[in-house]
């Protein structure tokens, strides 16, 4: 969902030619985001193909948001992993070898029930052992911290919440209600909203959450008590 905005936010900034979005074969970019700039396949899976597009376009910062949202995780988790840690593997491999910096976006899926829910700690209790979404989060920050402090990759990523959106569609995550209600109403004239009454759900406008991953990755990383995650 972030994909699509994230590219179009960083073009905006640095320049249209700058920015290359990546695709796997079958999801093309199309309208705006594909004639506003380079594109290139760079599927996750494909170290190869990763190290190529770094190589070819001289990528300095490769933004990995390639990862099955959670409800689609939960039917598909060795494609989860595949994708949301083999996949991130592949990425720091190459960031490693071509010196470049990396973002990776967590969730709050990261914490378990365990975790405390009041003033929650940046350091603290994270057993998210109910969904593979969860594992792949934790898994990630960790193997994010091991590339910066065994390799010095420059690592960064934000622990997010649902993001809210008005411009792309809901992807499978666990808030997208917030947005289908408003689909459905005009496609359907109706909603069922399976979510409990008086359930807390954290949620973020997109445009804030873009802003926190450019201000992240345009601070000096000497100054970061923290990489994995904020």
């Amino acid at each position: 969902q972030i994909g699509s905005e994230l590219t179009m936010e960083l073009r905006k900034r640095y320049g249209n030619a700058n920015v290359v979005a990546g695709y796997i074969p079958g999801a093309e970019p199309k309208g705006e985001l594909k004639e506003s700039g380079p594109s290139a396949i760079a599927d996750v899976t494909d170290g190869e193909a990763i190290a190529s597009v770094v190589k070819e376009y001289h990528i300095d910062t490769i933004y990995n948001l390639a990862a099955l949202l959670s409800v689609v995780a939960e039917s598909k988790p060795k494609l989860a992993w595949k994708i949301g840690i083999d996949g991130l593997w592949n990425v720091l491999e190459v960031a490693r070898e071509q010196g470049c910096a990396v973002f990776t976006p967590s969730s709050i899926g990261a914490f378990g029930k365990d975790t405390p829910k009041d003033k929650t700690p940046q350091d603290t209790l994270q057993r998210s052992n109910t969904t593979i979404y969860g594992v792949c989060k934790v898994t990630g920050e960790l193997l994010s911290d091991y590339y910066f402090n065994r390799f010095g990759v420059d690592t960064h990523s934000v622990r997010f919440p649902g993001l809210i959106s008005y411009v792309t569609l809901p992807g499978g995550g666990t808030t997208d209600y917030a947005v289908e209600i408003y689909y459905d109403a005009i496609r359907r004239g109706a909603f069922t909203c399976n979510v409990k009454a008086g359930t807390y759900m954290d949620m973020m406008y997109m445009p804030d959450a873009l802003n926190a991953v450019v201000q992240l990755m345009e601070a000096d990383p000497s100054r970061l008590k923290h990489r994995n995650s904020f």
